[in-house]
């Protein structure tokens, strides 16, 4: 069993390995890379990490082409898209995220610019720096974004942490907006890169459990925050920058990012 001092190196020099530029060749944040405007950037980014669970090579075919059928104009979309504009979203569909779902997601993402000045606004309203974590924006999130009517399955697709939810794909959001380097975004100042929360999937799990940094077995929430603790013995201002080393390492194995 490697000690903390030789497990962090590794992950430092793992890190290094993978968080670079064509790392975003592989990934789904190469869509909203694709925009300069900042809404455009965060409902993109917000609808691809939505559909961010499968094969990536899928989940970015579906992406790109649910931002073609909104024009590349993704604010602008959400903001002024008429009947005849919605029409063209109803054959959209990946895996169990449908067009029912979609729709649902446009209509309440232009509740949310309209009437609580946008996302960044939602998710970083009444949030204190001396927060221990993002627990209480997601919380708060989730009940604004669903405040509309709407079917009940679409509720799945996005996380509750008040049941237990890893929360995987809107905690890869929120670092996507909060830390800034080579590959997140960084337009958001008012959470911390102290208070973002690991995106727990299955690679960054099992690597964690192999190098005993995760004793829970279960992908739920108790596990991204005992993660999450962990890893800020390594980085206390940034833990999540180790998402690149954990995942890196479960998914690519012995592949080369070039």
């Amino acid at each position: 069993m490697r000690n903390s001092a030789e497990i962090k190196d590794y992950l430092d020099l793992k890190l290094e390995e993978y968080n670079i530029d064509s790392f975003i060749e592989t990934d789904p944040i190469q869509i909203p890379k694709n925009y300069k405007l900042k809404e455009d950037i965060e409902i993109s980014a917000f609808l691809t990490s939505t559909i961010a669970w499968g094969n990536r090579t899928s989940i970015i075919k579906s992406a790109k082409n649910l931002m073609k059928l909104m024009d590349d104009s993704p604010y602008d979309f959400v903001k002024n898209s008429n009947d005849s504009d919605l029409k063209k979203l109803t054959n959209f569909k990946y895996r169990t995220f449908n067009a029912d779902d979609l729709l649902f997601f446009i209509y309440s993402l232009k509740n949310i610019y309209t009437n609580y000045g946008g996302l960044e606004s939602v998710f970083t309203k009444n949030i204190q720096k001396t927060d221990s974590s993002v627990y209480n924006p997601l919380v708060n999130f989730r009940r604004i974004f669903f405040e509309l009517e709407h079917l009940r399955r679409t509720e799945k697709h996005v996380a509750n942490v008040e049941k237990k939810s890893a929360a995987k794909r809107i905690n890869m959001f929120l670092r996507w907006m909060v830390r800034k380097d080579i590959i997140d975004f960084g337009i958001w100042n008012k959470i911390s890169t102290n208070q973002l929360l690991l995106p727990l999937d299955v690679h960054s799990g099992n690597v964690s459990r192999d190098l005993g940094l995760l004793k829970r077995k279960q992908n739920d929430w108790n596990a991204v925050v005992e993660i999450t603790n962990k890893l800020k013995e390594f980085d206390p201002n940034d833990p999540v920058k180790y998402d690149y080393a954990l995942f890196g390492i479960g998914a690519f194995k012995n592949e080369k990012i070039k």
